[in-house]
């Protein structure tokens, strides 16, 4: 008489919405900075502009508009594509704010913004910080969009976690702005020669080039955490041997 054993996969467990306790303030950070920062725009007026339009340049602040748009497209989507309970429950749902989030915000935000960011007045620092940080939205989107395409679930789950990184960045640099501007005013004087403009452009540099940088490197924090917790449970279950009847 032989044993032979089964392997049997350790049950998932659903997660519920309330696990992920980042969600709900996620959602209520992107409304606020979008009631904050959009409705200037709707007016068409560019006196409203809160970026200055450089001079004689006419296509400047109608590409801005479309810009701050898409970009509002791609932050209110962005919200329910990193919601786990969203994705798993509503697979349709999922795929639509995924194919709106590509099509209608980050690619043509990303591409708009590299324009808007070549022809800033806010200094070079801030204009190279801009084009990088279209550049690398844009590339993170197409690379996204790609491994879904060939079913690569997992790399297009990665790729479109750092598009959204980037679609967000903008909330964090307005937040890392202030106590910049804080900081810096002390040293108008001194290290700014009594330039003003030259020190909130700085303060606005440090907040263009910070902000992305954390938020690419927390969510990469977060990706290897949970490969490496699925690695884990893969090889829990793997382990788990019910004996099959002799």
């Amino acid at each position: 008489m032989t044993s032979t054993t089964t392997r049997t996969a350790a049950p998932r467990q659903e997660v519920r919405w309330w696990r992920r306790p980042w969600i709900v303030p996620l959602m209520l950070v992107a409304a606020a900075f979008l009631v904050f920062s959009v409705p200037p725009y709707l007016t068409l007026d560019p006196a409203h502009s809160r970026l200055t339009p450089p001079e004689g340049n006419d296509l400047y602040y109608p590409l801005l508009v479309a810009h701050v748009l898409f970009g509002a497209v791609a932050m209110a989507t962005a919200c329910f594509q990193v919601w786990p309970a969203f994705r798993a429950r509503h697979r349709v749902g999922h795929r639509i704010t995924g194919r709106v989030y590509v099509y209608a915000g980050a690619l043509p935000a990303s591409v708009l913004g590299l324009y808007i960011g070549w022809h800033t007045t806010a200094g070079p620092s801030v204009l190279v910080a801009n084009l990088v940080g279209s550049a690398l939205w844009l590339a993170f989107t197409v690379a996204g969009l790609y491994f879904a395409r060939k079913r690569r679930y997992d790399e297009h789950r990665r790729w479109m976690s750092r598009s959204f990184a980037l679609a967000m960045s903008i909330v964090l640099s307005r937040v890392i702005n202030i106590p910049a501007v804080i900081v810096l005013s002390s040293q108008v004087d001194t290290a700014f020669a009594g330039s003003e403009v030259l020190m909130r452009n700085t303060a606005t540099s440090i907040g263009v080039w910070l902000s992305p940088l954390l938020l690419l490197l927390v969510t990469d924090w977060v990706l290897e955490r949970r490969k490496g917790r699925a690695r884990r449970q893969g090889q829990a279950g793997n382990n788990l041997r019910v004996p099959a009847p002799a």
